[in-house]
């Protein structure tokens, strides 16, 4: 829009004044975000309409918008953004993207108003960058572990505080800004992190990029400078075990000691680094029996360091402890055991374990996950081929099943996305079987609770073509949804007693089962394990009563009778039946449908006598066959059970 264009909105609309500014920048080509359409692309102004034109990604294009209308809701992108370098230069920015994630959110926060954005407006602008959902999540956890190292970046302490670009001012340098955060801040955490990011400049000069080479020199040598004072007070830090935990106290001395051994290199000298206390050894056999815990709360960068620190504390034990961290690891760190093992030659022991575990079942979900990444890989391919059977496929059910049971909260499963992601896995694995397994691992399928039903339904497709026969599969699950979407009616006090029996289930004996499972595990050969079978036998069962109740509740509707009438039998009524075999008269309460007591002549709706009466009127004759056996029974009387009981 030209400046006349712009003083017309503003003289017909006094609220556009401020926006001047924005207004001026809307135009021909210009980049802008809008808070419902998106990305789009600034086309004109239509003089006639008073409209801006606007081409938004995703196939809107020309689409009209008033600006006394969207000036608010319309963020201009600068020309030197990141989201239009990625439109302008999509290849240059992709590479970005792949080679430094830093730059990236620095790229970001370059154009931000005082260089400043929380995460989550991070996450808004990297969702244009990449909007495949499952890659960036992982992008961008990997991205804030780099940034905590990132002197040019002030990473916020809480995530509703800000991202922050230190500015390079003439007096004030970023590194500064670390040093006086160092001595300021009274979290020792925090003083190891900050340490390591001092170390960093000093050693590589890391963020002094953009000065001449002599003034970079200057500040990295005035740095080195200070390193010992800030050796000394990191070292009366990880002296405490009150101030850290261990796997902080452990970093903390690797840290340490790269300063330490940094600083004797510099001087010539020759002490003896690892001799320092507290040793890195010393503290691994402090936490010797809690060495999972130790591995899970490291920074993901010393993951490496840790096994070989192991493998020097142990040299006679280190396999067995590393074997048994992969059985239980999460993450990276699952891919970090396995490469650490096959690079000291033991990959004939991965493949035992592997073959072991799968045939117990007890692989859980983060190997699965990992052999699924990397089955393509040349490293590996001796490895996993072997393991990719329906066999596999099998043990993935389960493990994202376990995962579905345990998680309170909504979050995904990485290995049912990965599952999922992956269109050529199950093909491959179910050609690798019989049909038999094709139909047994569909039907698990079907029951799977760790899948939606439209996932679900596009994994059973891929079974389909393999075998026909599965589609009868579908056709079944179909009919048993439309029954289940009958309700179940049901009294307060029935429902209530269901639910208490749900919470116990999930809170105690599921948990108590998993338990018992873990220990029956350590008593040896699963094959002949009474123990282990009968906690897997009870898992079933309260499996199948979990999923039962489930979805009996989610059906559930609560009455308290009194809309019952006595026109006709119906839930809630009283009814007099006369036996046509003995001609006795039997009196029974028709309730919801857990209400059932037959001893005392209460019956639920939905048993044969139930289902019989109902809707039917004083004198009917109905005909029931239980057990093979057929009677007739004749209406005597129809009352109401709130009559009776109130």
């Amino acid at each position: 829009m030209d400046s006349e264009t712009i003083d017309q909105l503003i003289a017909g609309n006094n609220r556009l004044e401020p926006f001047r500014e924005k207004l001026e920048a809307m135009q021909l080509g210009t980049y802008c975000i809008h808070r419902s359409w998106g990305f789009g692309r600034i086309q004109g102004y239509d003089e006639g309409s008073g409209k801006l034109l606007i081409d938004f990604e995703g196939g809107k294009d020309g689409h009209g918008m008033d600006p006394a209308f969207c000036v608010d809701k319309l963020e201009i992108l600068p020309a030197e953004s990141l989201l239009v370098r990625s439109r302008e230069e999509p290849e240059a920015v992709r590479g970005l993207l792949e080679s430094d994630r830093v730059a990236v959110i620095i790229g970001i926060l370059t154009t931000r108003p005082e260089g400043a954005a929380t995460a989550a407006e991070i996450e808004r602008q990297l969702a244009f960058l990449l909007p495949e959902e499952k890659k960036r999540k992982r992008w961008w956890t990997e991205a804030k572990k780099e940034l905590v190292r990132e002197p040019r970046v002030a990473v916020p302490a809480k995530k509703t505080e800000p991202y922050v670009l230190r500015e390079e001012e003439e007096k004030r340098h970023p590194e500064e800004e670390i040093l006086e955060e160092f001595y300021e801040t009274k979290k020792a955490k925090q003083k190891v992190i900050l340490a390591e990011k001092l170390y960093a400049v000093a050693k590589d000069g890391k963020g002094l990029t953009g000065d001449s080479g002599t003034d970079a020199k200057e500040r990295q040598q005035s740095l080195q400078e200070k390193l010992p004072d800030i050796l000394d007070e990191l070292t009366q830090r990880i002296q405490d075990t009150k101030l850290l935990g261990q796997a902080d106290r452990l970093h903390g001395v690797w840290v340490r000691n790269n300063l330490a051994r940094y600083l004797a290199q510099e001087k010539d000298s020759d002490v003896d680094v690892d001799a320092l206390e507290p040793t890195s050894g010393s503290i691994v056999e402090e936490s010797v029996e809690n060495l999972d815990k130790l591995a899970a709360e490291l920074p993901a960068s010393y993951q490496e360091r840790f096994l070989d620190l192991l493998s020097r504390t142990y040299p006679d034990r280190w396999e067995e402890m590393v074997v048994r961290l992969l059985r239980h690891s999460e993450g990276r760190f699952t891919g970090e055991c396995i490469a650490f093992l096959y690079d000291r030659g033991k990959a004939d022991r991965v493949q035992e374990c592997f073959e072991r575990w799968l045939n117990e079942q007890t692989m859980r979900g983060p190997i699965l996950l990992w052999i699924i990444r990397n089955r393509e890989k040349p490293k590996y391919s001796e490895l996993i081929d072997g393991l990719l059977t329906p066999r596999f496929l099998n043990a993935v059910f389960y493990a994202i099943d376990q995962e579905s049971l345990q998680n309170a909260s909504s979050r995904r499963i990485p290995l049912a996305d990965a599952l999922s992601e992956d269109s050529e896995l199950i093909p491959m694995l179910l050609k690798r079987g019989t049909p038999e397994n094709a139909r047994d691992l569909a039907q698990m399928l079907l029951l799977n609770q760790g899948f939606e039903d439209l996932t679900k339904k596009s994994l059973l497709a891929r079974f389909i073509k393999q075998d026909k026969s599965i589609q009868s599969l579908l056709e079944r699950e179909a009919a048993e949804e439309t029954e289940t979407e009958k309700t179940l009616t049901v009294s307060a006090e029935s429902l209530a007693e269901a639910r208490e029996e749900y919470e116990d289930l999930v809170q105690r004996k599921i948990p108590e089962n998993k338990q018992a499972i873990e220990t029956a595990k350590e008593h040896g050969d699963l094959r002949e394990n009474a123990e282990y079978k009968m906690a897997r036998q009870d898992q079933d069962t309260l499996l199948a009563r979990k999923a039962e109740l489930d979805r009996d509740l989610s059906r559930a509707r609560v009455t308290d009778f009194s809309e019952a009438t006595v026109d006709t039998v119906g839930i809630g009524n009283v009814v007099e039946l006369r036996e046509g075999s003995t001609g006795q008269l039997h009196r029974y309460a028709i309730l919801g449908a857990w209400d059932g007591k037959p001893e005392r002549n209460i019956l639920s709706y939905l048993t044969p006598v139930g289902q019989a009466v109902l809707g039917r009127r004083r004198g009917d004759q109905v005909e029931t066959e239980i057990d093979g056996t057929r009677e007739t029974w004749t209406i005597e009387s129809i009352g109401r059970w709130v009559d009776e009981t109130n």
